[in-house]
């Protein structure tokens, strides 16, 4: 165990890891075993994933953003020196996901017995197997906390931060917009397969589904390769720099803006435009804009704005009316028909195992609709929710 120490202290490509409260922990066993280290150790696994040793080492190694992993990502071939270093250190990794309480407090020089000490799991994993196996498919898995996440949101501080309780949305659980969903899919496909693919604009009425579409089609993909983040209209601006900090990683992502308008002065209106064009940063191959908005022309205008005393107003409207047009792919949600508005509502109550009458559920269904000015898949949503609480 002696050697086990000091060998984890020469961690080089993994290094990193040794900062975990768990492998810290352990470090501080080994060095000087004795119950207390040991209790410490086993409290520190219990509150890292409830006990499991080679479950959590791997995970470790799985989310390490290290020298080796990040080459590979940019498609490099890392020097031989570093890949023995990698093959050398998830060896040593793998005895430790092996290592036994009985391993353990072998090393403590007490003569009382050690049956009270609380036990762990522990598991013989051919993690260098595993893990080169995910370096080899990397445009899947991805490293650091793409490996771990599959949404993310822009904090300004921080920058880009996973999303820790995403929506679960499912295409399986959508129903109507058929066409309109199966472009998006389509073009993220290509995107994932490194075809030519399209910024998108979803534009229609509230409640449509289509903030929805884009979140279901992000979960259907994510594990190929796909990862979602989320950035808020008031943040346009620090696109480039995301687009920067994606450029080199191997995953492919959706810029997803949500519910997006500007007014004719709106700076970030000139942003976001310029991003689009690619005039900002040369466009990455690896990541796409998708953005939804309410209004056919995501740029407000207003009478005065069409009278204008501008002696080029002509060409000022459509500077501003132009912008959806720099999406490559626009897609229309239209409220629904009385009959995909039923469909929907159908669906959803077999879904939540709802056992009502057709026609009764029909009137209702209507009702609750008229009562709030119309329909959408949004409201039928909320109609079933409306159900299931009575």
């Amino acid at each position: 165990m002696k050697e086990l120490y000091n060998r984890l202290k020469t961690l080089c490509v993994f290094r990193e890891i040794l900062n975990d409260s768990v492998i810290a922990a352990l470090q501080s066993f080994l060095e000087k075993p004795d119950s207390s280290a040991y209790a410490a150790f086993a409290s520190a696994l219990y509150e890292a994933n409830g006990g499991d040793l080679a479950a959590h080492v791997r995970l470790l190694c799985e989310n390490s953003a290290n020298v080796y992993v990040k080459t590979v990502g940019r498609g490099e071939e890392p020097a031989r020196f570093v890949y023995n270093a990698l093959r050398a250190e998830l060896e040593l990794l793998q005895r430790v996901c092996a290592l036994t309480k009985r391993d353990l407090c072998s090393q403590i020089g007490e003569t009382a017995d050690s049956a009270f000490l609380p036990d762990f799991a522990s598991e013989e994993l051919p993690l260098k197997e595993i893990y080169l196996h995910r370096t080899e498919n990397i445009g899947r898995y991805g490293y650091g906390m793409y490996a771990r996440h599959t949404a993310f949101a822009v904090d300004e501080e921080k920058g880009i931060v996973p999303v820790r309780h995403p929506d679960k949305i499912a295409l399986s659980h959508l129903i109507a917009y058929e066409r309109e969903r199966g472009i998006v899919l389509n073009n993220t496909k290509a995107l994932l397969a490194g075809k030519p693919a399209a910024n998108i604009l979803l534009s229609g009425d509230a409640g449509t589904g289509k903030s929805t579409t884009v979140k279901a089609v992000a979960n259907a993909l994510s594990g190929e390769g796909l990862r979602i983040i989320e950035i808020r209209k008031d943040q346009l601006r620090l696109i480039p720099g995301i687009l920067d900090e994606l450029s080199d990683n191997p995953l492919k992502f959706i810029l997803f803006i949500d519910d997006l308008s500007f007014g004719k002065d709106d700076d970030s209106f000139s942003a976001l435009k310029a991003v689009l064009e690619g005039s900002v940063t040369a466009r990455s191959g690896n990541v796409l804009v998708y953005a939804t908005s309410n209004r056919r022309h995501i740029v407000k205008e207003t009478f005065s704005d069409r009278e204008g005393d501008d002696i080029h107003r002509n060409d000022t409207m459509q500077e501003l009316v132009s912008l959806s047009e720099r999406f490559g792919i626009h897609i229309t949600f239209s409220r629904p028909t009385k009959e995909t508005y039923l469909r929907i509502v159908r669906h959803l109550t077999a879904e939540k195992g709802i056992d009502m009458d057709d026609t009764e559920l029909t009137l209702s269904a209507e009702r609750f609709a008229l009562e709030r000015g119309g329909r959408s898949a949004r409201l039928a949503g909320q109609f079933v929710d409306s159900l299931l609480s009575r």
